[in-house]
């Protein structure tokens, strides 16, 4: 019988299109808070180069904006991106015959959504796959970056300052949906934003450690709440 043919680059390029369409406002939106929060356009290319992880790069512009060290952000976005250990670990097993120089330059391009579309693809995966569909990623991500921050050169300064607020109803839009789905979900981001207006008002913590310590905590918590069943919608 025919072996079945694996998915190479065009067909990576092909899946990453959709990705590629909504990945490109968002990181406009990225651009134009970065330049908002005083972050020039050389930082904000690398933010999206180097980091390229959609939450973490807008929670670090909201620590910037507070004045926190650089490496408290440094740490809180470490462990927001833990979960892309996992992700590329579990991608990782699915590839066969693959150099492992090529395996560190994958995983870097692993997001939500290029993991979501790679782990639904039936049948194997390739290396040249995976650069197809995280790499179409990256470059719709890049280039978001730097329209959204040349776009926002050219707007009045009063509507860039009133961008700033953007940071928070991004959070929002991204925090509120899944409340609405899931009790524990709503009372662990409850506990853990409690925990850490306690930790930065009543403890010498500074402000970075003690958002580090809530996310340590809200973790912990997503944890027990998944493995006592806490993933049952309401």
């Amino acid at each position: 019988m025919q072996s079945e043919k694996q998915p190479g680059l065009r067909e990576g390029v092909a899946d990453g299109v959709p990705i590629m369409v909504g990945y490109f406002p968002v990181a406009m939106a990225f651009g134009l808070l970065a330049k908002t929060v005083g972050v020039t356009l050389a930082d904000a290319c690398l933010f999206s180069l180097v980091v390229f992880a959609g939450a973490s790069q807008f929670m670090a512009l909201d620590l910037i904006k507070a004045g926190i060290a650089a490496v408290d952000i440094v740490l809180a976005t470490f462990l927001l991106n833990l979960r892309h250990m996992m992700m590329s670990a579990s991608l990782a097993v699915r590839l066969r015959g693959v150099r492992r120089g090529l395996l560190p330059v994958i995983a870097f391009g692993v997001t939500d959504e290029t993991f979501s579309v790679a782990s639904l693809r039936a049948g194997g995966l390739t290396a040249s796959y995976l650069l197809g569909l995280n790499g179409a990623a990256y470059v719709a991500w890049a280039a978001g970056t730097v329209a959204g921050y040349l776009i926002g050169q050219v707007l009045p300064a009063a509507v860039q300052s009133s961008l700033g607020i953007g940071l928070y109803a991004l959070f929002a839009a991204i925090l509120v949906p899944g409340l609405k789905q899931n009790k524990s979900a709503l009372i662990i981001v409850l506990l853990s934003g409690l925990l850490y207006l306690l930790l930065s008002s009543f403890t010498p913590l500074s402000s970075g450690w003690s958002l580090i310590a809530a996310i340590i905590a809200a973790a912990a918590g997503g944890l027990v709440a998944l493995e006592n069943g806490g993933e049952e919608e309401i």
